[in-house]
């Protein structure tokens, strides 16, 4: 079973260095719709035998202009969301956002009880996330029938929930690593035996082009030391 989980395109609050994890949140800016726009063609020919999204509209954006190319229809599914932000909620500190990512990082590395500053603690997020991907992959590897799903969701929600669930994957590397809006992770396996990392794409789908340099997009950007 192939999960490929794509990261939303770029929205205001990225440019603004803003940590905005709320419902129903930013649409995209004109580099994002570009960049959902270029996933179609960055992906012929891969086989996709369904399509999710999370609960906040960036991500349906993103995926529509796959959705349209495939004629699919996403689910939409509440726990592929971002990470709550908590206290920290639309600051553009840099302390806060180093405190965010030092945060979901550490739930990566077995430290799930610690507790985002007003918000959820490990064990929530990955209690939530889980179940979205089990609600695509249930246990025995199939969803529906379906081998292929691809997940738009969120940039700190793919990368903490890969850090913990994926082998293959090292935590360190992917924490200090900047994750591009339309980037990807791509896995394999099922909830019950386990994933392991296949590819892990981190400039957006569609290329470098379309690549955007900003200040601090605080829930892709790297840990700072």
């Amino acid at each position: 079973m192939r999960l490929l989980l794509l990261r939303h395109g770029q929205t205001p609050s990225n440019v603004a260095g803003l940590l905005d994890t709320g419902a129903p949140g930013p649409r995209l800016t004109p580099l994002g719709e570009q960049q959902a726009a270029a996933v179609p063609a960055a992906l012929e020919g891969r086989r996709i035998d369904a399509l999710a999204v999370s609960s906040l509209v960036r991500t349906s954006l993103t995926a529509g202009p796959l959705a349209a190319d495939r004629a699919l229809r996403p689910s939409v599914l509440d726990g592929l969301r971002e990470i709550e932000a908590g206290s920290l909620e639309m600051s553009a500190d840099l302390a806060d956002h180093h405190t965010y990512l030092e945060t979901v990082f550490a739930w990566s590395r077995g430290d799930r009880s610690r507790r985002m500053p007003g918000g959820p603690d490990g064990h929530a997020f990955l209690a939530r996330f889980d179940d979205a991907v089990a609600a695509l992959v249930p246990a025995g590897g199939e969803a529906d029938g379906h081998d292929v799903v691809l997940a738009v969701s969120h940039g700190a929600a793919i990368r903490s929930w890969a850090g913990a669930r994926v082998r293959g994957l090292d935590v360190e590397e992917l924490a200090h690593t900047p994750l591009a809006n339309t980037g990807l992770i791509e896995v394999e396996g099922d909830p019950a035996s386990g994933w392991r990392l296949v590819d892990w794409q981190r400039e957006p789908v569609g290329g470098e082009r379309l690549d955007a340099v900003v200040a601090h997009d605080p829930t892709g950007e790297p840990v700072d030391d």
